[in-house]
């Protein structure tokens, strides 16, 4: 293949360098395309085939279904480390060694306790508030109680505002759950490891101890690894886009969040329930939906199948199915919201329909089943994905200030009105 791109506008031919990526991935470099030709620029609605940065992150071929994080497979992730190895290995590079993970977990507990004030802001929202939009605030007022910028050339620094994130976000999440549920805001223990801690402050009851369960805290250590990152999608390069200008780590991550809070995006996992509860509520015939679902003219939306990105099963989902199973089995959960859903699964694996247009059972259905059994609202569930996406954020958030990306500045296409000359108010 040629190392350049040809461009032929009118009579004016162009050339542009192409880049290759280490999976093979090529792109053309058009950073000097608007100077080179006078004002031409691309139109690209969504950024479909527009590459903004060059990562080093995350590796994700939706046509064969590869997920890999730093040349890790998602596979190998899932079954051999925990969610702060994955978490280090995404922001640093590399998985750490033994010293450098009790280090790494040392230090997140160390910095996990949260300005008391900020419980004054929690108490300041509605119980009825979306905890999306409550964990946004609380994430960027974290950037009132720590109003010192990050100096991205120290290393000292970068890796104390990480730690300090870490920390803190889950008791976040937990207080986000706890203020809609009216139990108190609690804080976990230095005794237990990163993911116990989230279930023990998220469900822990005033009045009796707060035993752990094995099986849960492996599905949801699980659940974190596969929504750790994935590329460029819409969060990810807000988070980008929004750290480009210089805001700081916080503001970032809170846009972030924003950005997740999306029903075509985090949003779906809850989608996915909200979709169930409608069946249920219709007598919970899955055969009627399934039908609806093929038919071309009915409005209905199959949420949970499918991927936008993934043209093959997502490899998330083949993991998250196992740890969803062993979830139903552990906890004996009789919700007739969870039968609809595994009958859905059964039909849509085995229905021609399905199968022959690659329209399995995704990662936000099953994690929505899993959380629905763990007992988590369904409101909390895009909360739950924030959690897990955390660690993809700041890598992605510290690649782009260590590389000194420019400010992030898409271009148009203007269509409106051409010049008018305005009329005084009494002549309109």
């Amino acid at each position: 293949m040629s190392d350049i791109a040809k461009l032929q506008i009118g009579d004016n031919q162009y050339e542009f360098p192409l880049i290759t990526g280490t999976e093979n991935e090529v792109a053309i470099d058009i950073k000097t395309l608007r100077g080179a030709t006078g004002g031409v620029t691309t139109i690209d609605p969504g950024y479909k085939n527009t590459g903004s940065c060059q990562s080093a992150i995350t590796f994700l071929n939706g046509e064969e279904g590869i997920l890999r994080y730093r040349g890790y497979s998602i596979e190998e992730l899932a079954e051999k480390a925990d969610f702060l190895e994955v978490a280090y290995a995404l922001i640093f590079g590399e998985l750490p060694t033994k010293e450098q993970l009790e280090k790494f977990h040392s230090d997140i507990k160390d910095k996990s306790i949260v300005d008391d004030d900020i419980k004054k802001i929690i108490d300041a929202f509605p119980k009825n508030a979306h905890p999306m939009g409550v964990l946004s605030s609380l994430t960027s007022a974290l950037t009132a109680f720590n109003p010192s910028s990050v100096n991205v050339d120290s290393e000292e620094d970068m890796y104390n505002s990480v730690v300090k994130i870490l920390g803190k976000f889950p008791v976040l999440v937990a207080w986000t759950m706890r203020k809609k549920q009216g139990l108190p805001l609690n804080y976990g223990s230095k005794s237990l490891g990163y993911v116990e801690n989230v279930l023990k402050m998220m469900f822990e009851q005033p009045n009796e101890e707060y035993v752990q369960n094995e099986v849960l805290v492996n599905a949801l250590d699980k659940l974190l690894i596969l929504h750790a990152d994935h590329e460029q999608n819409c969060s990810t390069s807000t988070v980008r886009i929004v750290g480009s200008s210089h805001a700081g780590l916080f503001a970032s991550l809170s846009a972030g969040i924003s950005a997740l809070w999306g029903p075509l995006h985090g949003g779906a996992n809850q989608a996915v329930l909200e979709m169930l509860e409608a069946i249920k509520e219709d007598g919970g015939d899955t055969k009627k939906y399934m039908a609806k679902a093929k038919d071309k003219n009915d409005p209905f939306r199959l949420m949970g199948f499918g991927h936008r990105v993934y043209k093959n099963f997502d490899p998330r989902a083949k993991i998250i199915k196992v740890a969803a199973d062993e979830v139903l089995k552990e906890l004996g959960v009789n919700d007739p919201i969870l039968d609809i859903a595994k009958g859905l699964e059964q039909e849509a694996l085995n229905d021609e329909y399905f199968v022959k247009r690659k329209l399995y059972p995704n990662v936000d259905f099953y994690s929505g089943i899993i959380y629905r059994a763990m007992g988590i609202p369904v409101e909390m569930f895009t909360v739950m994905f924030a959690l897990g996406r955390l660690p993809g954020w700041i890598a992605q958030w510290r690649e782009m200030r260590l590389g000194k990306e420019p400010i992030g500045r898409p271009r148009q296409v203007y269509t409106g009105e051409n010049y008018r000359a305005f009329k005084d108010i009494s002549n309109r």
